[in-house]
């Protein structure tokens, strides 16, 4: 065999060698994209799994605001009038609805209702079911629907929907409730975390 011939050989046996290395790094990339993909699967897999609906929802399905102005006339001890105190209030009423979507029951606790104003968060705690039928006493003319209180006291079986109303009072004046934003509606449950609610329809100025 000539040299020719014997270098012609080498450069055919060393392009062989050449592809099949080639071939091997090729599925060596394919298994590492493959196992990448895997992993990625598993751990998106894990994060879904991981998390748990909340146990309930809610809807805030209609907002009333209703600017209040109070004189306060008053006796002292003597029966002497005291003089009249004079103050404004924001009464914030709102037809909530709840749905436990848990297998357990969930104990309602409180609500408060949130805005936000230039010096922050101001926040009021809904009033008792009792106590929002004595604002119907004590306004007669109040120009907001009177439904059904939303029992802030109540229990709230697995699959149970409860709807009522509830009402809660800022001591400010219309300028300064204008001026507020983020309006949101926080329902307290025993053990669980609290429920934050947003209307989605506009407030009704009353």
């Amino acid at each position: 065999m000539s040299l020719l011939q014997q270098d012609a050989r080498k450069e055919i046996d060393d392009a062989a060698r050449g592809e099949e290395y080639t071939k091997g790094s090729s599925h060596v990339v394919i298994a590492s994209i493959a196992a990448a993909i895997l992993v990625t699967a598993a751990i998106a897999a894990y994060v879904f799994l991981g998390q748990k609906p909340p146990v309930a929802i809610g809807e805030i399905e209609q907002v009333w605001i209703h600017p209040q102005h109070t004189d306060s006339k008053g006796f002292d001890a003597n029966g002497a009038p005291m003089p009249v105190e004079s103050y404004d209030q924001i009464y914030v009423f709102a037809l909530v609805k709840l749905h436990n979507q848990s297998n357990q029951p969930l104990f309602l606790r409180n609500a408060m209702v949130n805005t936000t104003l230039a010096d922050g968060i101001h926040s009021s705690y809904a009033a008792t079911a009792a106590d929002y039928d004595r604002v119907f006493l004590a306004y007669k003319n109040m120009p907001v629907p009177h439904g059904q209180a939303l029992s802030l006291q109540s229990t709230l079986n697995p699959g149970q929907t409860e709807e009522g109303t509830i009402v809660s009072a800022f001591r400010m004046t219309k300028q300064e409730w204008d001026a507020g934003k983020n309006l949101s509606f926080t329902v307290g449950m025993q053990y669980q975390p609290d429920l934050v609610l947003a209307p989605h329809t506009t407030p009704i100025v009353q």
